[in-house]
């Protein structure tokens, strides 16, 4: 099957890509930062939020969708976008990380992977044709394949077992998504672990196979991130020019400058929300941990400059009171402002990209993370 291709790359800047993605709900432009919806639902956030922070895509999750509350039920009710009233372009995970991170006896066969429901404890079983068809049944844009992820340190036989395993399952994954409606699009995820000879043959085979675009899996799972770096030096100049490339999972902004660096194109991370709700902000001058008792009587906003409101106008005292206060309203000032920020890294990179300043974009921006607070003052 001849798969279209929806991405234009616009632009290189070194390794540095700018791009553009076309999907049925939307254009997506790249390099892009996806919040995580996990649920449908961005936590302590409303969509409207994320949408004027300057999201473009967001991704929702097929493990927990087919759970709570089917994906049978939310194709009765009009698809993922419909549902949750985002209505723009949406990416689903396949579940393989979340089997593996939370569902309770697990057990990986050749024919899928059977494991227990963390919210009930009912017999599930999850084939690559059962997750895209509860992805096509969800409605999502991109959609990827079921993968076996291993978490890091492992054996090298334990990785390689998993990576081909993941690759056979690419095969059936392209084979069940060829219903799939006009412009929706699947990607392949590269699987091999640290070992570089076996990302190689994983990018390769997934390559063979073909897809709309292709994830590098399996990092940013307890690895340091000079390892996670050499994986994607390694996969990286494998995978093809004219197609766009997701490091999934990925993560702190130091990452995201990194891997942009390294030719990536798309990122997602629950870390803007769940640091926020923890009462850390990210912002231009590195992250800020609001419990610590010297914010107090900080009247000081995060970033005077900042376009986003939140941002801008309110104090560091007041910030430091509602997260030590437990106030709900600071878990959602803090996420939005996390959520904005990365979106901004965003538009900042893709606009050092177009004007060919990226490694000077790149160097100003680990300089003022650097500085820390001396900078806002």
């Amino acid at each position: 099957m001849t798969l279209a291709n929806h991405f234009e790359l616009l632009g290189q800047s070194d390794a540095a890509r700018l791009g553009r993605l076309t999907t049925p709900h939307g254009v997506v432009r790249t390099p892009a930062f996806m919040p995580v919806g996990t649920l449908g639902a961005m936590k302590g956030l409303h969509w409207r939020e994320v949408r004027d922070a300057g999201a473009d895509i967001v991704l929702g999750n097929t493990y927990h969708l087919m759970l709570r509350p089917g994906a049978e039920r939310i194709a009765a009710l009009g698809g993922l976008q419909k549902f949750t009233t985002w209505n723009g372009p949406m990416l689903t995970d396949s579940g393989g990380f979340q089997v593996m991170s939370l569902a309770q006896l697990r057990k990986v066969s050749e024919k899928a992977v059977n494991f227990r429901s963390h919210i009930d404890g009912a017999a599930i079983e999850l084939s690559p044709e059962r997750a895209i068809e509860v992805q096509l049944l969800l409605g999502s844009n991109i959609a990827m394949q079921l993968d076996e992820c291993v978490r890091l340190p492992a054996e090298r036989d334990d990785i390689d077992r998993a990576m081909r395993l993941s690759l056979r399952w690419a095969e059936r994954c392209k084979r069940a998504f060829e219903t799939a409606p006009d412009g929706h699009m699947l990607f392949g995820i590269v699987q091999g672990g640290d070992v570089p000879e076996l990302r190689q043959q994983s990018a390769r085979g997934l390559i063979e196979i073909g897809f709309h675009g292709y994830a590098i899996g399996g990092l940013a799972v307890g690895e340091p991130q000079e390892v996670m770096l050499a994986m994607i030096d390694e996969t990286a100049p494998v995978l093809p020019q004219d197609r766009p490339r997701y490091l999934m999972g990925v993560g702190t902004p130091e990452d995201i400058l990194e891997a942009v660096a390294r030719g990536i194109d798309m990122f997602d991370c629950v870390m803007p929300t769940r640091n926020g709700r923890h009462g850390v902000a990210f912002t231009r001058f590195g992250s800020v941990n609001l419990r610590n008792a010297r914010h107090a009587d900080d009247p000081r906003p995060l970033d005077a400059e900042s376009s986003w409101p939140s941002t801008r106008n309110c104090s560091r005292a007041y910030l430091h009171h509602l997260v030590k206060s437990g106030e709900t309203l600071g878990a959602m000032l803090l996420s939005e402002i996390n959520i904005a920020y990365y979106q901004s890294l965003m538009s900042g990179i893709r606009a050092a990209i177009s004007n060919g300043t990226f490694e000077s974009f790149r160097q100003q921006t680990r300089a003022h993370w650097a500085q820390g607070d001396i900078a806002a003052l």
